[in-house]
């Protein structure tokens, strides 16, 4: 069965950085794209930033330049390093496999707050 614990969340002041860290069970890590998505209050998830068996990347416009996605598949695990942090990052962070779409797990809460 597969399985996602996220980890690294916080509370940071402006300009801050955290390491988010998610720990995937099962097979599925070694053959799916995985996502970092984010739930702000009031507003709908959304993806932050993806990346695929290969290491392509894709980052929202919102994050470019200050978040990098990363994955050790010898781990099974895939990080995002969130630097610059904004005030708006603020939300829980949820990590996803694209082959799993509706597998969510309790996510990482990150504050972004002076």
């Amino acid at each position: 069965q597969v399985q996602f614990v996220e980890s690294g969340g916080g509370l940071v002041q402006p300009g801050g950085s955290l390491r988010l860290s998610c720990a995937a069970s099962g097979s599925i890590f070694r053959v799916s794209s995985m996502g970092w998505h984010r739930q702000a209050p009031g507003k709908q998830r959304e993806l932050v930033a993806r990346i695929s068996l290969g290491g392509s990347t894709y980052y929202a416009d919102s994050v470019k330049g200050r978040f990098t996605i990363s994955r050790d598949n010898a781990l099974n695990t895939v990080y995002l390093q969130m630097n610059s942090l904004k005030p708006e990052d603020t939300a829980v962070y949820y990590c996803n496999a694209d082959l799993l779409p509706h597998l969510w797990a309790q996510g990482t809460q990150v504050t972004v707050s002076s």
